[in-house]
């Protein structure tokens, strides 16, 4: 038995009918001709045979009486594969659009508590001999660092424990769950000195900063009410795209900006696209960018980051100019991040009261009004640099998109893989008919920064990946 972090808890508590916190992991495969056939069964067999390897997907989710404290995970529970890896079929023609279909139909529905808090959907009916397999896991259980570790681990990318069968531990007591939650909050007693400290170190160095405070530097202002705003629907759609990293790190290099540079830019010149389109006006957005703060690669748990507020420049029209803006940007975000102490949210959650929480983020979730801290979410994770394989299948593209949060109905979220920078879109049923006018707005504005940059325009074709929707 282990406690949930004060901020695996708050991803639990934040989740309510409307508001799923599981994350999407897509991993497509392919099948030689002589592997036909590899079924569901097949795969059930090659995830019981992994679980040792795989602990999160055996953790239980269990609640303390009373809610006197944050919950535990039962980590050797009973795991029915049955329950938990399910069968899907596409329709033809069976390519990109029709699996973005299908996984923002799984993306719909929440996860049931009584079990482990993830599914996989076996999907078949893809064209060229392809499957995929999309998992669903809580965020409660993995942030993205601890995801791509996972998913490297499930793909024999990374060692693992080896052991004989799987045998499951019993189920606790309530004296055993209450007696840990005294004591556990003891302890909590006897960390919050250094927490205060901490925070106070924190404040310091904004005082000492040569850049005082600004409104740049900590919560550039309060994001403006746009058409993804709003409360969010329990229905779910989703979108993918792919480019070719080396086209992305190319671009970069000749701008002076990282990858992250480049995402944060291609995803604010589609923002102003949708903005003119919808709301018929771009101003400066407010995005949330996860920051990990633990990059273990052992590590297959667990949350370790926090959200940095960067100023999405939507308003300003030059392509260079947005580039330049969103390096600036991320710099200064990154400085205010930085100064506060990257763990100072993560630290205060773990004294936030269960009911009292749960409580708020129920409000939050129904409520009209726009999101008052941010326009959405948007991350960049580095995934594997080699290519994985699941059962002796070459997996040949991955993607992966974080939860929609209150008041906000659009999540984009880009994973590299080996030699590909795949783009995921998600939104709920109120905010966009067809998410892919999002993807399809962000190759265009990449393909217009090259433009301005004096780079060729014509994209390498990524062969491994699905043709485009």
């Amino acid at each position: 038995m282990k406690r949930l972090s004060g901020w695996d808890a708050v991803l639990l508590y934040s989740e309510t009918p409307n508001v799923h916190m599981h994350t999407i992991k897509v991993a497509v495969i392919e099948l030689s001709a002589d592997r036909s056939d590899f079924g569901i069964d097949a795969f059930r067999q090659v995830i019981g045979g992994r679980l040792n390897k795989l602990e999160p997907f055996c953790y239980q989710l269990v609640d303390i009486p009373f809610k006197f404290h944050h919950p535990m995970w039962r980590e050797h529970c009973e795991v029915d594969l049955d329950h938990h890896i399910r069968p899907w079929r596409l329709p033809a023609p069976g390519g990109r659009r029709e699996l973005d279909e299908a996984i923002g139909r799984i993306a719909g529905t929440p996860l049931d508590r009584e079990r482990p808090l993830w599914e996989m959907y076996f999907v078949e009916g893809l064209a060229d001999n392809r499957i995929a397999v999309v998992g669903k896991i809580h965020h409660a259980l993995a942030d993205g660092v601890a995801s791509a570790n996972l998913m490297a681990r499930g793909m024999d990318l990374q060692p693992g424990p080896e052991g004989g069968p799987y045998v499951p531990d019993p189920a606790p007591t309530t004296g055993r769950l209450v007696g840990s939650a005294f004591a556990d909050h003891l302890r909590h007693i006897g960390r919050l000195p250094r927490t205060i400290r901490y925070t106070a170190e924190g404040l310091g160095r904004v005082r000492r900063s040569s850049r005082k405070l600004s409104p740049e530097l900590t919560r550039p202002f309060e994001p403006p009410p746009t058409f993804m705003n709003h409360k969010i629907t329990p229905e779910r759609r989703f979108a993918t795209a792919t480019l070719a990293l080396a086209d992305v790190k190319e671009t970069g290099k000749r701008l002076g900006g990282t990858i992250n540079d480049m995402v944060l830019a291609m995803s604010t010149g589609a923002l102003r696209t949708m903005l003119l389109r919808y709301d018929g006006k771009a101003d400066p957005l407010l995005a949330s960018v996860p920051v990990s703060f633990d990059f273990s690669p052992d590590r297959i748990s667990g949350n370790y980051f926090t959200g940095m507020l960067v100023a999405l420049p939507v308003d300003i029209d030059d392509p260079l100019g947005r580039v330049q803006a969103c390096h600036e940007n991320a710099i200064s975000a990154k400085e205010g991040h930085q100064l506060m102490g990257p763990e100072l949210v993560s630290r205060w959650a773990s004294y936030l009261p269960p009911a009292a929480t749960e409580s708020f983020f129920r409000w939050a979730s129904g409520r009209e009004g726009h999101n008052k801290v941010l326009n959405l979410n948007i991350s960049n994770v580095p995934g594997p640099r080699e290519r994985g394989r699941v059962g002796g299948a070459l997996v040949t593209e991955i993607y992966s998109v974080g939860p929609l949060t209150a008041g906000s109905g659009l999540n984009i979220t880009v994973w590299s893989y080996v030699d590909q920078l795949n783009i995921s879109v998600l939104s709920d049923g109120a905010t966009l008919e067809d998410p892919h006018e999002v993807t399809d707005a962000m190759v265009a504005d990449f393909i217009e920064i090259r433009r301005a940059a004096g780079i060729a325009e014509e994209l390498t074709v990524v062969g491994t990946a699905m043709a485009q929707a």
